[in-house]
């Protein structure tokens, strides 16, 4: 990266409760980025600090409620090369938060960036948010996963303090998201060219098959 050029990425957390272990991961995950660098830049939304309305026609037509709650988190989206979504394991799913997020998001304002996925579990769980949202959230949204994906298990004794490891396990985490969060950024970079292609400019075909 030149110095004049910066790297931003938008960090949401799913989470419906305040001070959550998924914001936890969430803030680790900025902490780690923006030490990754210069020139990087890090926007992070708790769904549970500042919660979004659930979806309704109104985001077409951009009414008050929706020009006041979504559109400045619109427009950090739209300024950021890369996204992590970061989403706790609520009975085997992604929580309605996020899935309301996502539904936002069919609106193009992050067609074509790369999404790292963060499931986080307080026991030995954490898999099917990957595999869910992988499946069905980049239909409309046209977000790109990248293959990386992190699994945070028994979270309440990991990433914890940002220096000292507490034991094998937090500190083979911490190299894997190391390892993932540099994928996104290579990611991020390489699907600049993408997004100014005039190709991506077709509107006749806003939303998946």
């Amino acid at each position: 990266m030149t110095p004049q050029e910066t790297l931003k990425v938008s960090i949401i957390v799913g989470s419906h409760r305040p001070q959550s272990q998924s914001a936890k991961v969430g803030h680790f995950f900025r902490r780690l980025f923006l030490r990754g660098g210069m020139g990087r830049e890090a926007f992070l939304h708790d769904l549970a600090e500042t919660p979004l309305p659930f979806w309704d026609e109104g985001v077409w037509s951009g009414t008050e409620q929706w020009s006041r709650t979504w559109e400045p988190v619109s427009q950090e989206l739209a300024r950021s090369d890369g996204l992590v979504l970061v989403t706790p394991e609520w009975g085997g799913m992604a929580t309605p938060a996020l899935k309301n997020f996502l539904l936002l998001c069919s609106n193009g304002v992050v067609r074509h960036r790369p999404v790292l996925i963060v499931s986080v579990s307080a026991s030995r769980g954490g898999t099917y948010p990957i595999a869910e949202l992988r499946m069905a959230s980049g239909k409309n949204s046209h977000l790109c996963f990248i293959p990386e994906h992190i699994i945070v298990r028994q979270v309440t004794q990991v990433l914890n303090d940002d220096e000292a490891p507490a034991n094998d396990e937090d500190a083979y985490l911490r190299g894997r998201l190391v390892y993932a969060m540099n994928m996104l950024v290579e990611y991020s970079r390489a699907l600049r060219h993408v997004r100014t292609s005039p190709v991506m400019q077709e509107q006749r075909f806003r939303y998946g098959m």
